[in-house]
């Protein structure tokens, strides 16, 4: 059974670390927090959001088939001798 506390409380939040931050790009995300008004943390979960919130439609990243064809294709083709299949066999007769 659950408790009331766990009942009421929302999902816990996931925490991420960002470790060999260079120094200039942290002072542009404070800079950059600042002008939002707002903690270097709350900017930077901004910017994930909108990072992450469009769907990238690019042509170029279509499939792995697309990206490993055009990889590929310019070196030519290889034909493939099939080999031949024998014959179907009868079905069985389950009959008298």
């Amino acid at each position: 059974m659950q408790s009331l506390h766990a009942m009421t409380e929302p999902d816990p939040m996931a925490t991420m670390t960002i470790r060999n931050l260079d120094d200039a790009l942290k002072a542009r995300l404070r800079m950059r927090a600042a002008r939002h008004g707002q903690s270097m943390e709350e900017e930077a979960r901004s910017i994930l959001r909108a990072a992450l919130a469009q769907r990238v439609e690019d042509e170029s990243a279509a499939t792995l088939y697309t990206a490993i064809r055009a990889r590929m294709e310019p070196l030519g083709g290889v034909e493939l001798a099939l080999p031949p299949r024998p014959a179907m066999r009868e079905p069985p007769d389950f009959g008298d």
